[in-house]
């Protein structure tokens, strides 16, 4: 079964186009990557596969399920990481993760021992018993997917995971990404480090004005000798 089926989705703002009848599939087990420049709808697609926004053209399905009309049953199989800071920035971070856990209907044991288990594997514990606003940028973009996958789902979309943090941590975190991928998490990237995408996607998407215009696996976008952003800029000038 794919992970992500999305069948002429098109998504209005008033009377703007913001995606253009998208039609993607996405396999299970895959990294792919979502490319295009601001503005090309990525992030509205995203909104869409997760339920914050609305259609009324087309279908996406996540594992076969609607995500409008069995919205509770896609939810959980997704876990978002978004560009965004969107948290409480003064709340201790062990809340915000027990918080996630939750809503997703995890009881008290089940909520501790995940806060623990990813602490561990995103270097996150001896910062602990810190709010949000104290961590660091890297640290930050960390917790942020730590809550992300706080109730083990199958499906990654991360929005920019590593905008704003150092090489060293970028790389890091890279290494955690791949690891996740060898244990059969299904991770969708959106990134402008196209080096990024390069060294983690075996497949990406490339969107401009909301629309699809291609579709590459690795041997493609670096055939020739060529980079993924030369790639990236002759398709979309």
């Amino acid at each position: 079964m794919n992970a992500l089926e999305i069948q002429n989705f098109t998504k209005f703002y008033s009377d703007k186009k913001a995606v253009d009848n998208l039609s993607l599939t996405i396999s299970k087990g895959e990294f792919f990557g979502l490319l295009g420049q601001n503005g090309a709808g990525k992030t509205t697609t995203i909104n869409c596969i997760t339920g914050i926004g609305q259609f009324s053209q087309g279908t996406i399905k996540v594992f076969g399920n609607d995500v409008q009309t069995d919205y509770q049953l896609t939810r959980k199989e997704v876990g978002l990481s978004p560009q965004e800071f969107n948290v409480d920035m003064f709340a201790p971070i062990q809340r915000i993760l027990d918080y996630i856990g939750g809503y997703f209907g995890m009881n008290k044991k089940e909520r501790t021992d995940r806060i623990n288990e990813l602490f561990d594997l995103l270097g996150l514990t001896e910062h602990k018993d810190k709010t949000f606003r104290e961590l660091s940028g890297g640290f930050k973009r960390r917790l942020i997917l730590a809550r992300a996958m706080m109730h083990n789902p199958d499906i990654l979309i991360l929005d920019e995971p590593t905008a704003g943090i150092d090489v060293r941590q970028r790389r890091e975190l890279w290494n955690t990404l791949k690891e996740l991928h060898k244990k059969g998490k299904t991770i969708i990237l959106t990134s402008h480090y196209l080096e990024e995408v390069e060294f983690l996607c075996s497949r990406v998407a490339i969107m401009h004005e909301g629309k699809l215009i291609s579709t590459l696996n690795k041997k493609e976008f670096t055939q020739n000798g060529k980079s993924l952003e030369e790639t990236f800029l002759r398709l979309t000038q």
